[in-house]
């Protein structure tokens, strides 16, 4: 028995003894008071007498009536409670409500960045319709994490790798042991200071803890160093992926430099798929810097007679010039490059009011596909097309709207999870579609620094037609450049066949590479290729294998 619970046994013997004693002592008091009640002495002994009786009395009876006082959680290291982290922080049971909610947003935050961003999270899901609820990490039990369907996590990380003050009792309580979270499906947005050698350290914690827990992630975490811009866009695009909305407006203001579209080539003529385009962009203003495995942000516009019709439709004159920021200009190149309001939103507005109201499109984001060695940023995009047929606005815009010669609104952003390995060491490149831009610029930067050791797994509909830069991709297997290339054709033949099958097909060269050191990048599809891919690299490697490949920086993703 531990000491707590002899101490209520104790207590409650000591209760059950005091009510009998004190009601024993009311009638000896009753007789001493009929014996001799004219005696003072005995007067004052029976007064006395009572007092203590019904002293006695009230006590035993407050003994009985009281509830056992309630033991504090993991107390008692032995007791159910304390083996079950659910038992971390008290909270009300799921229920249907909770259930119905789509995505449950998460926060642990030091200074108020991290529930900040959760609030803006929080805010972009509700503006593309999904249900989503609000936690602060100190209120989550493990419960109500079984039943959440989809979390996303945003937690800071305080002094060297620690985890908030607020999130301390779910790190030391829930996070000790793996839970059985099989059925949840989370992302993570981890802040933290690279000045610090335990770099976003809470948030790889819980990351780590998720995994052995069986939860399954929606994509791969994003990690922010000090408030870094291009990683919380990146956020903000993963957000997009999630609701399936790729015009959520941006948290901060886009800052474009102005580029050339110098080029624009079809690259898949006679495919069953989308076309798809290699385009070539030069700076107008200045110049710019990337490495391989950098993307680029597009500011779109509108088709000009889009404009057109929804300024005939609203009566205003799109020549009329309005406010924009710092500067004037016609209302109709304003209008191109923002949200078109409805027509009672403006309803009595004229040029100037209807200028006030605008907000910007969002951007659009894009592999690079070539090194600044190549004097331009080259890109792969291919038509995407809405319910009604409309053309995508990032792509409609790149592809098909704005001249060859337009001005484009291009920043890059740099993917530092996605350059190439620093070192020599073998690299397996894994992608299919317009993934393969991320690719060409790995393996054009690997080329230029004499590293051969390369193998391409690439996948599309069919080689007589979709075998993107397929002169260029030969001539290098030709060189030696490329030491070996896998190519998954899945319309070619009469079963579908994908890139993870030719994968599979090669376990034994894999696992051979792996073992040489090798380094595994994947780009492209977010729903069939990286779950593929990361299934079979887990049936021939092993889980423990490749999550040791992830921490070693050897497994990496850029998937959409």
């Amino acid at each position: 028995m531990s000491r707590h619970d002899a101490a209520m046994a104790w207590r409650a013997a000591l209760g059950n003894a005091i009510l009998p004693a004190g009601w024993a002592l009311l009638p000896v008091a009753l007789l001493l008071w009929h014996t001799d009640a004219r005696d003072p002495d005995a007067a004052r002994w029976l007064g006395a007498a009572l007092v203590l009786a019904a002293w006695l009395g009230l006590l035993g009876w407050w003994r009985l009536r009281r509830p056992p006082a309630p033991r504090k959680p993991l107390a008692v290291a032995d007791t159910a409670a304390a083996r079950d982290p659910v038992a971390v922080v008290a909270a009300a049971p799921v229920d249907a409500s909770q259930a119905a909610v789509g995505v449950h947003v998460v926060y642990a935050s030091q200074t108020g960045f991290a529930e900040q961003l959760a609030r803006q999270t929080l805010q972009s899901l509700q503006a593309a319709g999904m249900p989503v609820r609000l936690h602060g990490i100190d209120t989550l039990t493990l419960e109500e994490l079984r039943h959440a369907g989809r979390v996303l996590f945003v937690v800071s990380t305080t002094g060297d790798g620690e985890p908030p003050d607020r999130a301390q009792a779910f790190s030391r309580l829930a996070m000790r042991q793996p839970a059985q979270l099989g059925g949840l499906r989370y992302g993570l947005l981890a802040l933290g200071d690279s000045d610090y050698e335990n770099f976003c350290g809470f948030g790889r914690q819980l990351q780590r803890w998720l995994e052995a827990s069986n939860a399954q992630a929606l994509f791969d975490p994003v990690e922010v160093d000090s408030e870094d811009e291009a990683s919380l866009r990146h956020w903000q695009h993963c957000l997009a992926m999630l609701t399936g909305i790729s015009d959520l407006p941006d948290w901060q203001a886009p800052k474009y430099q102005r580029w050339r579209l110098a080029e624009r080539r079809l690259l898949n003529p006679g495919s069953v798929g989308e076309p798809c385009f290699h385009l070539e962009l030069q700076p107008l203003q200045g110049r710019a810097d990337w490495q391989a495995g950098d993307l680029v942000e597009i500011g779109p516009c509108h088709a000009p007679d889009r404009v057109a019709s929804w300024l005939a439709a609203s009566g205003l004159d799109g020549r009329v010039p309005v406010a924009s920021g710092r500067e004037r200009l016609p209302l109709a190149e304003l209008l191109a490059r923002c949200r078109l309001p409805e027509a009672h939103q403006i309803d009595g507005l004229d040029e100037e009011a209807v200028a006030a109201t605008l907000q910007r499109l969002p951007h659009r984001a894009y592999s690079i596909a070539s090194l600044p060695g190549d004097g331009a940023i080259h890109l792969l995009v291919r038509q995407m097309r809405g319910r009604g047929g409309y053309l995508g606005l990032g792509s409609g815009w790149l592809t098909a709207h704005a001249p060859v010669g337009a001005a484009i609104a291009l920043r890059v952003r740099s993917n530092v999870n996605f350059h190439a390995p620093a070192n020599a060491r073998p690299l397996l490149l894994i992608g299919n579609g317009t993934g393969l831009a991320a690719l060409r610029s790995l393996l054009k930067a690997r080329i230029a620094a004499g590293h051969r050791r390369n193998w391409l797994l690439f996948g599309e509909r069919h080689a007589a037609h979709d075998f993107l830069y397929r002169e260029e991709i030969e001539r290098w297997l030709a060189d030696g450049r490329i030491e070996r290339a896998d190519f998954a054709w899945s319309r070619d033949q009469a079963e579908r066949i994908h890139v993870q099958q030719r994968l599979r097909e090669a376990a034994d060269e894999l696992q051979r590479w792996v073992d040489a050191g090798a380094a595994v990048y994947v780009c492209g599809s977010l729903d069939g290729l990286a779950p593929g891919v990361d299934a079979v690299l887990r049936d021939v490697l092993g889980d423990a294998r490749v999550e040791q490949l992830r921490a070693q920086g050897r497994y990496r993703r850029d998937v959409y």
